[in-house]
């Protein structure tokens, strides 16, 4: 590990040995081969992106109700909000996304994208690997395996070179935040991981978030709700976003910090029981480069969010939507290439009753400004043309409404993998645009149909990865990157 591509302070073995578990930004040692440089081969595909923002709405978006709104449909399907007009003629939008209707100058809206599950696990496998088929040995019990596919995140972080001239060469390739995708059951949702190229290349997580009862749902603290109005609640609702803590002692400097074992304490220590694994401990050798990234300003600064100007908390949402989104646009700042911000713990966006309220009142609001802000900063930053957000769900939602009175009051919208819309923002891609429709009730696609393969190629393609690109295995084989076109009208 002599490679002048990174620096990290003086440290020898022993003191490395010592070091034990890492938890720095939610990882552990298996993760930091992932740290090395980058190969400088020459790209064949221009890049038109330095950094993805993928934000993924667990649960599933209704695009009836969002980007996609159908007026003239029967009111079994409408549903109860209006189309408003965006800032493009011709493009009109959910009322209740008034302030991206304001920006559309600046995104683009493909509302064709099709995958063949209604389910929630394996729609998120799809959507988080860009492949609509499953795995050998692919079992949906919510448990990530080796065997799974890896997830565009692992892909990216493992493609895009993890420096360039003038930004900082040890920051993590892929993170993913503010947790990581689980089931109210318990149950780890596959799919966002390294999978078949080893865990070594999964995303650095950063788990920012605290729930108690599993039922509670939405932006907290500003936006919770509980999922199942007739079932009592068990606990209050959450209230806390800390990510890691990776401030120093006051009284010691960042130049002192490798003789001073005792601030390793200070370490986020989420992932510990990673270290005594087998795998983890294959990785000994990695730590010196794991504890350099404490002495990153840019990462510290970039997960420091809830203590930051009170106005910049407000313009984003002081709740955990516009917190994840004010730490992404840090992260793009900072020269991550890959960042994952999960909006809807335990599938929030699972609206299958209430949908509207629900919509209404604690989903869209939050995701409408925090998305704005997080455009606006980009813009003003000069950060937006090279910065692609991407946005979508496991799915969408039935066109034609349902109750389920045993658990809601009110009607909703059940799974739907025929038909979703995605949101395309920067990076490269032609804004005030919509690619694609999807028929008058908003159920099957009616013109240029896409797959999450060719979500997925755009997202590669906008940050420069070859069409003929390859990754490897453990034992040196090649698995291609790409299974689809980038989709056409977007870049």
């Amino acid at each position: 590990m002599s490679s002048g591509r990174w620096q990290h302070p003086g440290m020898n073995r022993r003191t490395a040995v010592q070091a034990g578990a890492i938890g720095l930004l939610g990882l552990g040692t298996n993760h930091l081969e992932a740290l090395r440089a980058a190969n400088s081969e020459s790209q064949a595909t221009p890049a038109t992106s330095r950094t993805c923002i993928y934000i993924f709405l667990s649960g599933g978006l209704a695009q009836q109700d969002s980007f996609d709104p159908k007026p003239d449909a029967p009111d079994t399907i409408r549903g109860e909000f209006n189309p408003i007009d965006t800032a493009t003629p011709g493009i009109q939008i959910c009322e209740h996304l008034p302030m991206l209707a304001q920006r559309s100058r600046h995104w683009a809206l493909v509302r064709s994208l099709t995958h063949p599950t209604n389910g929630h696990t394996l729609g998120h496998y799809f959507m988080l690997t860009g492949r609509s088929v499953k795995s050998a040995g692919f079992k949906g019990d919510r448990k990530p395996r080796p065997n799974d596919w890896p997830s565009i995140s692992s892909i990216v972080g493992d493609a895009v070179p993890r420096y360039s001239a003038g930004l900082p060469n040890n920051l993590p390739p892929a993170v993913m935040l503010p947790e990581k995708l689980v089931h109210w059951s318990g149950g780890t949702i596959p799919g966002a991981f390294g999978g078949q190229m080893g865990s070594d290349r999964d995303p650095f997580i950063i788990e920012a978030t605290h729930y108690g009862d599993p039922f509670w749902r939405g932006a907290y603290p500003e936006y919770t709700f509980h999922q199942l109005p007739m079932k009592k609640a068990t606990s209050t609702p959450p209230k806390v976003f800390q990510a890691p803590s990776l401030k120093l002692p006051g009284e010691v400097s960042g130049g002192r910090f490798g003789n001073r074992l005792d601030l390793l304490t200070t370490i986020d220590q989420q992932r510990k029981a990673l270290e005594e694994s087998a795998a983890g401990q294959s990785y000994d050798l990695h730590r010196q480069s794991a504890i350099s990234l404490l002495a990153s300003q840019e990462v510290r600064r970039a997960i420091d969010v809830t203590t930051t100007d009170t106005k910049l908390q407000e313009r984003y949402g002081r709740n955990s939507f516009g917190w994840s989104l004010l730490m992404a646009f840090r992260l793009a700042q900072a020269g991550v290439p890959m960042v994952q911000v999960n909006l809807g713990n335990n599938e929030g966006w699972d609206t299958h009753g209430e949908a509207f309220w629900r919509l209404r009142e604690k989903l869209l609001p939050p995701t409408d400004r925090a998305i704005s802000a997080l455009l606006d900063d980009l813009d003003d930053s000069g950060l937006l043309d090279s910065t692609m957000i991407v946005m979508g769900g496991e799915f969408g939602r039935t066109p034609k409404l349902s109750t389920l009175p045993e658990h809601y009051r009110e009607p909703g919208r059940d799974h739907w993998g025929a038909v979703q819309t995605l949101f395309f923002a920067g990076g490269g891609i032609r804004g005030g645009n919509v690619v694609g429709s999807s028929d008058k009730v908003g159920g099957y696609p009616a013109s240029d149909p896409q797959k999450p393969e060719n979500m997925a190629a755009t997202i590669y393609s906008g940050l420069g990865i070859p069409r003929d690109a390859v990754w490897a295995d453990e034992v040196d084989r090649p698995h291609n990157i790409y299974f689809g076109q980038p989709i056409a009208g977007l870049l």
